[in-house]
């Protein structure tokens, strides 16, 4: 089994980090209204809502898969959501549901690609169409709405503590677990050594199947939580909640230096393409530019990440 090199790791993230410091300087020189608290606050919570997915994402390219579906879940999940808060239901019955409903539509991917040979992309591709009409016809195609205020499931999404929002501190939690669990545990070794050489994983006694399978779950499970965030702070369920959020998370995970071949990266550079990301949209808002040339912004970014990570592996 090839050994992975973490010193070519580090080298990666430290070039990104760079990029993020000179990213923050040109935003405050460019744009006054950048450093003010508020604004802040907002890149904070942006960077932690589309970072817990990016997360699960990270478990999914880190064993050179893909997922398309992490936007549909996470608009299923928003529907079901919004659906048992508006009949009444309390946080112990959403929380758990949100979760189930995740991991049972991640396990679904994992199954058609491990068992069924479907390559990653076209099973989760047709995951992504399926989990969007289920919430399409659950929601009757319109948002469904509850008052939320004052609830405990409000401070999901909307709460604060040391004047940061709970979004951060849920994002910095699942953070810390992904990164010990990638580093410290079998499991996350095995993650490794997958998109390194799946042959040699499995020549080695790995049960690659049962690995792939557990990241497409975790990655469905996150994927949850976000849209119960979602939820939380918006107080309506829309079935269109997430999308292309599929693109953000994999645009995340390959700025951050996690290699499309998979067997190199992590959450570390997960955190940092996250908030490359997030500023660098949060910016083009300050500056008044079109969402239309924003999405032109992400995608040649994303193609330029791509083009990079091949010609270093050549």
């Amino acid at each position: 089994m090839t050994k992975i090199n973490p010193l070519n790791t580090m080298v990666k993230q430290a070039g990104v980090f760079w990029a993020l410091v000179a990213l923050l300087i040109l935003a405050s020189l460019i744009s006054p209204h950048f450093l003010q608290f508020t604004n802040l606050v907002n890149v904070l919570r942006q960077i932690s809502i589309t970072g817990i997915i990016s997360i699960g994402m990270t478990f999914v390219i880190l064993t050179s898969g893909i997922d398309l579906s992490v936007g549909s879940i996470v608009g299923s999940v928003s529907v079901v959501s919004a659906l048992i808060l508006k009949s009444g239901g309390s946080v112990g019955v959403i929380v758990p549901t949100a979760l189930l409903i995740g991991a049972a539509l991640g396990a679904v991917n994992g199954l058609g690609i491990t068992i069924g040979k479907i390559p990653p992309f076209i099973m989760t591709l047709g995951t992504m169409v399926a989990a969007r009409g289920i919430a399409m016809i659950l929601a009757n195609g319109s948002p469904i709405g509850w008052s939320n205020t004052g609830t405990d499931f409000s401070w999901l999404g909307s709460g604060s503590f040391l004047h940061l929002p709970s979004p951060v501190w849920v994002f910095a939690l699942i953070f810390i677990i992904a990164a010990l669990v990638l580093k410290y545990t079998t499991f996350g070794r095995y993650v490794y050594a997958i998109g390194d050489s799946r042959e040699a994983a499995f020549l080695s006694g790995i049960n690659v199947r049962k690995v792939e399978l557990i990241t497409y779950v975790i990655n469905g499970v996150l994927s949850a939580l976000a849209a119960l965030v979602y939820v939380s702070r918006l107080d309506v369920g829309e079935p269109t909640h997430g999308t292309g959020v599929e693109l953000d998370a994999i645009a995340i995970v390959i700025i951050g230096g996690t290699s499309t071949f998979g067997g190199e990266g992590g959450v570390k550079g997960t955190l940092i393409g996250a908030a490359i990301i997030m500023v660098l949209a949060n910016l083009l808002n300050l500056l008044g530019v079109s969402p239309f040339i924003q999405q032109i912004v992400k995608g040649v970014i994303i193609i330029s990440a791509v083009l990079i990570e091949r010609q270093r592996k050549h």
